[in-house]
């Protein structure tokens, strides 16, 4: 049978549409592969790590996450959660600055608010100098304000069994504080799950949830004289703003701890949510975070 130009031209035209058909199908198929496509699962140099979607609580990454390791100042997530927790609790009563808080940061060379004796301070400024700075000045006056007690040690003592009980009750048996602040007496420690849990649950808080998420911050304090000063505090957490949908949560470091970070973003309407212990530097440990948020979002 001959076939005309014609007859070719209605052949090939034929094909071609039948061969852009097939071309869209399997793109569509190809596209839709890679999209879901999970990232291979990272390797990070932290000893510790795991990772959480935050509204299911399904474990997205976990490496010695039940392993116990110091903590560092990511213990001041479980400070502010106390603090927020108390009943009948107004953020914007306020808080004289004693001297014993500012001695103790001398005395242990710890990170600081700069909080200035005599000031008064309100809960929820001090909750800022205790998040964003990581004041363990701040933490200090927030543990004696909250603790029960007739003397101060008595008062700080009663905050520290406050912040274990509030790890019992999430069903915690891999936490235990010695401190307020995470500069531990012997006995400080939680996991990479743990302290997930502890920050999934104090997010849950609107407060919380603001200041965490804070780059930075500057607040009009009272003065001992009835005046007036403003304090400037930028939070340690560099990821704020540096890595898209990041919303907190908390650094932590020290000779035992190594680099400790708590960490949290919402992308698309699904948050992640996990922790790295005892990476080997800053750098590292921003490397790390970032790796199993990017793995966590691609699950």
């Amino acid at each position: 049978m001959k076939i005309g130009i014609k007859g070719i031209n209605r052949v090939s035209a034929t094909a071609t549409v039948a061969l852009t058909a097939g071309a869209v199908i399997a793109g569509s198929v190809f596209a839709s592969g890679a999209q879901a496509a999970t990232l291979p699962v990272p390797t990070i140099a932290a000893k510790g790590g795991y990772v959480m979607n935050n509204g299911t609580a399904k474990t997205l990454y976990s490496k010695a996450a039940d392993t116990r390791r110091a903590t560092g100042s990511t213990t001041k997530i479980m400070t502010a959660k106390v603090v927020l927790a108390q009943t009948n609790l107004n953020l914007d009563s306020k808080v004289t600055i004693q001297k014993a808080y500012s001695d103790y940061i001398v005395a242990k060379g710890a990170s600081s608010a700069r909080l200035i004796v005599g000031d008064k301070v309100t809960v929820r400024q001090l909750l800022y100098g205790l998040m964003l700075p990581s004041g363990c000045d701040a933490a200090y006056a927030l543990a004696d304000k909250f603790g029960t007690g007739t003397t101060r040690a008595a008062r700080v003592k009663s905050f520290i069994g406050k912040m274990n009980a509030s790890a019992k009750s999430l069903g915690l048996t891999n936490t235990h504080f010695d401190s307020f602040d995470g500069i531990s007496n012997g006995s400080n420690y939680s996991t990479p799950r743990d302290l997930t849990k502890i920050a999934s649950s104090a997010m849950k808080n609107s407060t919380f949830r603001a200041v965490v998420k804070t780059k930075s911050t500057t607040q009009k304090v009272t003065t001992s004289s009835g005046g007036y000063r403003y304090m400037s505090w930028t939070n340690t957490n560099k990821l704020l703003g540096s890595y898209t949908g990041a919303i907190g949560v908390k650094t932590g470091s020290g000779p035992t701890a190594g680099y400790c970070l708590v960490f949290a973003a919402t992308r698309d309407g699904k948050t992640v949510i996990g922790t790295v212990l005892a990476s080997t530097s800053e750098t590292t440990r921003t490397a790390d975070v970032k790796k199993l948020m990017d793995y966590g979002f691609s699950k």
